[in-house]
């Protein structure tokens, strides 16, 4: 959480979330008006801070991690869209994703480029899932899976690492990250190889796979953004 968005937070009358995030602010939900949805209702979720917005309330809306990277900010402004755009004073305040904070506790896998995709097919045709995980893994890009599997959804994960081992070595450095910076936070270092049969994967999991420069030492994985090389070669142009 980001330090603005703890003031927003500490400021606003109202708190509108999924259950779990709310759960986690702890003592910052005292003497708020707390309204909580389960998971898949969005919609109901940005309708009822709009309404509470309207009707002048300071409304504070969770997301985890940031809520412009896969969270609620879109769904509200095209909410808004439908009417006067400028009715209400809108601020996104961003936070830590969930990629930038499991990197940091996997060392720095993050360091050269990388592709982001969400594993969820509830709102993506498994196709286009399976397509853009195809193009980051010839690209040779570091791969960021979110929402990588649930108890009822388990193929678009299968399927996820049948395309990268097509790609990559099977000895390819993969992070796997379960609740990050949580109490209840779990960190492993393993291969691509193994990542198939690794149990303990769920929907707060984040998995990182290396490219083919990323390597291991000391435990962190490390993907080189080529200084070293850059250096022997001369300066010239980043």
């Amino acid at each position: 959480m980001s330090l603005r968005a703890r003031k927003a937070i500490e400021e606003c009358q109202v708190i509108v979330g999924y259950n779990t995030y709310i759960k986690l602010l702890g003592d910052l939900i005292y003497n708020k008006e707390i309204k909580s949805f389960g998971m898949t209702e969005e919609i109901k979720r940005a309708e009822y801070a709009i309404g509470r917005a309207r009707n002048g309330k300071r409304v504070c809306v969770i997301s985890s991690g940031d809520p412009g990277v896969y969270g609620m900010a879109g769904l509200i402004l095209e909410l808004l869209k439908k009417n006067d755009p400028n009715e209400l004073k809108i601020e996104i305040i961003p936070g830590v994703i969930a990629a930038a904070a499991c990197a940091s506790l996997l060392g720095a896998p993050l360091m050269h480029d990388f592709a982001v995709i969400s594993l969820s097919d509830l709102l993506t045709d498994l196709e286009l899932i399976e397509r853009r995980v195809e193009s980051a893994a010839k690209a040779d890009f570091v791969v960021v899976l979110y929402n990588p599997k649930s108890a009822r959804r388990v193929i678009p994960f299968q399927k996820a690492c049948d395309i990268m081992l097509k790609y990559r070595s099977l000895n390819t450095p993969v992070g796997i990250v379960r609740n990050a910076y949580r109490d209840d936070q779990e960190v492993t270092v393993t291969t691509l190889k193994d990542l198939p049969s690794f149990k303990k994967i769920n929907m707060a999991t984040t998995i990182i796979i290396g490219n083919s420069k990323t390597y291991v030492k000391h435990g962190c994985i490390i993907t080189p953004r080529g200084y070293n090389l850059k250096q022997k070669k001369g300066s010239g142009r980043e």
